[in-house]
């Protein structure tokens, strides 16, 4: 049996990772919008979800191996460095998942454990 590399979280997301989820959720919705969600992910409590299960909700591809993004994750993880929980919105208009901020994070981690508990704030 292959042992599982341990990948380790931060309690709470970094305050960069809510500009960077602004800065994405702007593309996509108005920036009164994006303040009232970012503001709502601030509040949010941390929830676990598995990696392949997020990956289905948001109907996104996995990146790859060539991304530098998903290999200075996997870097992290390999070297003991505690990871930022992932920011994630329901779209329930279009029935999935957006991934405000953690993509990256969340690819490397599949790599390693498709099944792993992946701390997020949801709203």
């Amino acid at each position: 049996m292959i042992k599982k590399t341990k990948i380790l979280w931060l309690t709470k997301p970094e305050s960069h990772d809510y500009t960077a989820a602004s800065s994405y959720l702007t593309l996509l919705f108005k920036e009164e919008a994006v303040a009232i969600n970012v503001k709502k992910l601030k509040k949010a409590k941390i929830s676990h979800f598995k990696a392949k299960d997020i990956f289905r909700a948001s109907c996104l591809s996995l990146l790859g191996v060539s991304n530098s993004h998903v290999t200075d994750d996997k870097k992290k993880i390999l070297s003991g460095v505690k990871l930022s929980p992932v920011l994630l919105l329901r779209d329930t208009t279009n029935a999935k998942l957006i991934i405000a901020d953690g993509y990256h994070r969340l690819c490397a981690v599949y790599f390693y454990d498709e099944d792993a508990l992946i701390p997020c704030k949801i709203i």
